[in-house]
């Protein structure tokens, strides 16, 4: 804003400077030719700073103007005519403004920056017309689309910077100047330094700040076809298909992954940041179950002695430890219910949030579950992938194997998958278009012979690496759930009313072994799920069950039939009584002596399927010992010892309802009606309780807990299912409660009194 006087005593602007000397004060004339050419860089007088002073300004005499039209519009989409009509004012304004020279200065540098002192070209019209050396290059607009035109949203600054530096970097240096020189003549006024004198930072940086993305990248691509390098055309065009596939494929898993039903509203989905909570992950593997434990103290059940690491979901494969190994497959094993598949969540989201993994170009989640669909037909690896994930049909087969497209395959769950690996008869594979049966397609990924530059990760139960071959170069981390402060944070997480979650907590706290068993998410989940019926049902009751019996019923019936379908047929309620009775059989065996662990060897005697113990049920895992060096020993546990004894006492409670047999007599019943009393349920609960007592070791207590706290109305509906017959005791709890208290009026020790007041606790 100027005085009206003021205005109209400037010196009018020359038509032949352009608008930046004008307002750098170079209108000045009376300099010979050879003054002008020692001037064709000049560095302006910084303006000294306006002190206002500590009183405010006077603004009286001050007149306005209006607003003069923003001159950005003239170097993306007008011609020169209409640069030049569009500057004029309406007729009668006192201000008239003509954009004239072409090598006016682009309105994306303020005009106070510090640009202003650096070395601002004095270009000439007789000089340019004197040049041949590159041809005049017009500053119009000729090269530019219509930015409404195209709007890419995969486009972004970091991208679009790196791919024109990459692309740029790959040219010889004689074609880079030559880059540099045209660009320069084409658009000096957005490159007030000679471009030459400019790094490629530099140059890059001023390009993507003068034009927008799209338009960068489409003046990188015709300066490189006008300098004849097709070549580099291509390679540009195909990091922008990788990039465009890349941001479909991370909107896909976003909508894929990003999201949980574990809310207090049923299914309901919430961010999974929102309930993630972080996992134990170490990296050392073998280290049997957890064996924490509420009464006994049991003995490490392996002989791993290496110092575990703690890791995160950062951790796996990245550019650290592929540095450090040098091993382009990860086994990512656990426990069932441990927290395998929410750590692959994990990771999949930091890779699309760019937290990590960002030298993974490509990521694809393979689980086991979808790939199913494609076990019956020939099929190859591009189908799968294009099935899976239409976006990747944008990609050439050449693309998965250069060494600048990173790619991350995830297998998540290859336990559920039901064919045989064969690492050793499988034909080698190398075309990812040839059709051929998935198991070979497996196998030669995880053989480094389809994908040899790809990473993989393989989520699995403990007991997948078995089939892998000894050749085949791998690492392996372990997922043991949560750790006792995440514990309390999962439930904050899920629950955000913190009464809610006060509740929650005090209920687990209300026992150790619940407390214990809480160290696998899936189980947390569970009690979470019971808890979320209770505050949606306004006649629900204020708890669940105070009994641990009751949440274990609900562990066995998520791993052996909702988990179970993923990976074997149900089996037919007679064959689900009878494994659980011969697993039950050899936990009750086991548990009498004082054996939380079983060798592989001796277990092939039982007569009991290892893999419907191990991977369809979930309710085993076995892992390796190394006694002595260079022996190993594979042996087979219960994924933790409470599952063993929960395992005891449904094979007491079945073998009463069933067959009407009290597994603590040691005889069989005569065939003369009579001979032998008939026993009654509170036979079987007094030969429990009184067997409890008789070891001060406490090996039968939880045991004990357990069987009473089946005969209870809340536990018999879950457990009615597995009885063949309808089970109904009323009056039970009463006669248990008083057969117990007649017992701890008895001689007992203070460790056993306290056993019994723990029985109560089950009966209430």
């Amino acid at each position: 804003m100027m005085a009206d006087s003021e205005f109209m005593e400037s010196p009018a602007v020359s038509r032949s400077s352009s608008l930046g000397s004008a307002v750098s004060g170079r209108g000045q004339s009376g300099l010979d030719e050879e003054e002008e050419d020692d001037m064709l860089y000049y560095i302006p007088e910084r303006r000294p700073s306006l002190d206002l002073g500590p009183s405010p300004m006077d603004t009286s005499q001050w007149h306005y103007v209006d607003k003069a039209f923003s001159p950005a519009v003239s170097y993306r989409s007008m011609t020169s005519a209409e640069m030049s009509n569009s500057m004029h004012l309406e007729h009668g304004s006192p201000t008239r403004v003509q954009l004239i020279r072409a090598d006016s200065y682009s309105s994306c540098y303020s005009l106070d920056s510090d640009d202003c002192e650096k070395m601002v070209p004095k270009v000439k019209e007789e000089k340019e017309e004197k040049e041949d050396s590159v041809p005049e290059l017009s500053d119009t607009p000729d090269v530019i689309p219509e930015p409404d035109l195209i709007k890419n949203p995969f486009l972004t600054v970091a991208f679009t910077f790196t791919a024109i530096s990459k692309t740029l970097r790959k040219l010889p240096e004689r074609d880079l100047k030559e880059f540099k020189m045209r660009l320069w003549k084409r658009y000096p006024q957005s490159f007030n330094t000679h471009s030459q004198s400019m790094d490629m930072v530099d140059l890059v940086d001023r390009l993507l700040e003068c034009f927008s993305l799209d338009v960068s990248l489409h003046i990188t691509k015709i300066l490189l076809e006008e300098i004849g390098k097709n070549t580099m055309i291509d390679y540009l065009q195909t990091l922008c298909i990788r990039n465009e596939v890349r941001h479909n494929l991370s909107e896909t898993l976003k909508m894929k992954y990003g999201k949980v039903c574990d809310g207090p509203v049923q299914g309901e989905k919430r961010p999974l940041d929102e309930v993630f909570t972080d996992l134990y992950i170490t990296s050392t593997c073998d280290n049997g179950p957890n064996i924490e434990h509420e009464v006994l103290t049991i003995e490490k059940l392996d002989s791993n002695t290496n110092d575990a690491k703690l890791l995160s979901t950062k951790d796996i494969l990245s550019t650290e430890s592929l540095e450090h190994t040098h091993c382009n497959l990860m086994l990512l094993s656990g426990l069932p219910g441990s927290g395998k598949s929410m750590a692959v969540r994990r990771l999949i989201l930091e890779w699309i949030e760019g937290k990590s993994h960002q030298h993974v170009s490509l990521m694809f989640p393979l689980p086991f579950r979808e790939l199913k669909q494609f076990e019956n037909s020939p099929v190859s690896m591009m189908e799968i992938l294009q099935t899976l994930y239409p976006e990747t049909k944008k990609l050439r087969e050449e693309d998965y194997r250069c060494d600048d497209c990173k790619i991350m395959f995830i297998f998540d769950g290859l336990d559920e998958y039901s064919g045989a690996l064969d690492f050793h008869y499988a034909f080698p594979l190398s075309d990812l278009s040839e059709s051929t049966t998935l198991n070979v397609i497996v196998v030669n990924l995880l053989r480094d012979k389809l994908l040899y530059q790809g990473l993989f990760l393989i989520t699995s139960r403990t007991q997948l690496k078995r089939s892998i071959p000894w050749d085949t170069h791998y690492e392996e981390i372990d997922v043991r759930g949560f750790l006792d402060p995440q514990k309390n944070e999962y439930f904050r997480k899920r629950f955000k009313d913190p009464d809610q979650a006060a509740r929650v907590i005090a209920y687990v706290d209300s026992s150790r072994t619940l407390r214990i068993m809480c160290h696998l998410p899936l189980f947390c989940s569970l009690v979470g799920d019971e808890f979320q019926h209770i505050f949606g049902e306004p006649a629900a009751p204020a708890q669940p069950p105070s009994n641990i019996a009751y949440m274990y019923t609900k562990l066995l019936s998520a791993l052996t039939r909702r988990r179970r379908k993923h990976r074997a047929p149900d089996l037919s309620p007679d064959k689900e009584i009878e494994f659980f009775m011969k697993l039950g059989g050899l936990a009750f065996n086991m548990l009498e002596q004082g054996q939380f662990k079983i060798s592989r060897y001796d277990w092939k005697e039982l007569g009991i399927p290892v893999e419907e113990a191990v991977i369809n049920s979930g309710l085993c895992t076995q892992y390796l010992t190394c006694p002595i060096v260079l022996h190993h020993e594979n042996y087979i546990s219960f994924i933790h010892p409470t599952v063993q004894e929960y395992m005891a006492a449904l094979y007491a409670f079945l073998s009463f309802t069933n067959q009407g047999k009290n597994i603590f007599v040691r005889h069989v019943r005569g065939r003369v009606k009579g001979f032998f009393k008939v026993p009654t349920v509170i036979d079987l609960f007094k030969s429990a309780v009184d067997s409890s007592l008789r070891c001060e070791d406490g090996k039968l207590d939880i045991f004990t807990r357990f069987l009473l706290g089946m005969g209870l109305k809340t536990n018999l509906e879950l457990l009615q299912p597995l009885c063949t017959c309808t089970v109904k005791w009323p009056t039970f709890a009463a006669d248990a409660v008083g057969f117990i208290r007649e017992r701890m009026r008895g001689n007992v020790s203070q460790g056993r009194k306290t056993h019994l007041t723990r029985c109560l606790d089950e009966l209430r």
